[in-house]
């Protein structure tokens, strides 16, 4: 009866994904599938750390929009090639139950969001270069970018530990910091060297960082163990 509950909570979720216009009606629907496969095989509360990514990323996003909009940045609406792209390596990690590759994968998709969305509010810089660069470049970073995604990441490392998904704190807040992090230079790496040459796109570059991500979280617990 309670997965029953969750089930339908997923269904809701992604209404109102849809209706919010965050995400178009190919994307809610994988989102709401997503979500179900999770509760299924893990539970709920695995879900609650991607719906939180999928909050975060909805606020940040409409966060200083007119000035986004202003300035030459306009935000299309997600797809499913969004939610794929960000998605799959998480539920693959939950799908073995892996919660280390879980954490480090959400975290860099956290970390990264929020990076690149507060950091076109400031100046930033070519990763590869250091020269400056339009806000919303690809491969650009900032301080107050950097700062945001490192905060979007504990976030994430902090709620897996206090809804049960990691079993220890340190263990969960490093994860989240070191993968997370990661993931998210990664990220802006890519964008600078193979997405600026057209050899990937957006979604490639990050498919590839939450890879690394998860990658970074399974060496970190498989560290510590």
């Amino acid at each position: 009866m309670i997965q029953l509950i969750f089930l339908m909570i997923c269904v809701i979720f992604g209404i109102i994904v849809y209706l919010s216009g965050a995400l178009d009606l190919l994307g809610s629907s994988f989102v709401t599938i997503i979500g179900m496969f999770i509760v299924i095989t893990r539970g709920f509360n695995w879900l609650a750390i991607l719906l939180l990514f999928l909050f975060l990323g909805s606020i940040f996003t409409k966060f200083k929009s007119d000035y986004k909009r202003r300035i030459g940045l306009k935000h299309e609406q997600r797809t499913v090639k969004n939610v794929v792209s960000n998605g799959i390596v998480p539920v693959v990690m939950a799908l073995f139950g892996n919660y280390a590759g879980f954490i480090g994968a959400i975290a860099t998709a956290t970390a990264d969001t929020m990076a690149s969305e507060i950091g076109v509010l400031s100046k930033p810089v070519l990763i590869t270069s250091r020269e400056h660069v339009k806000p919303g470049t690809d491969g650009g970073i900032s301080a107050l970018g950097t700062a945001a995604g490192l905060i979007g990441a504990l976030i994430i490392g902090l709620t897996a530990y206090l809804v049960n998904v990691s079993p220890e704190l340190t263990h969960s807040l490093l994860i989240a910091l070191f993968a997370g992090m990661i993931g998210c230079f990664a990220d802006s790496l890519l964008g600078a060297t193979l997405e600026r040459s057209g050899l990937f796109n957006n979604e490639h570059v990050n498919l590839s960082a939450t890879i690394i991500g998860a990658l970074v979280g399974i060496i970190i617990i498989t560290i510590g163990a």
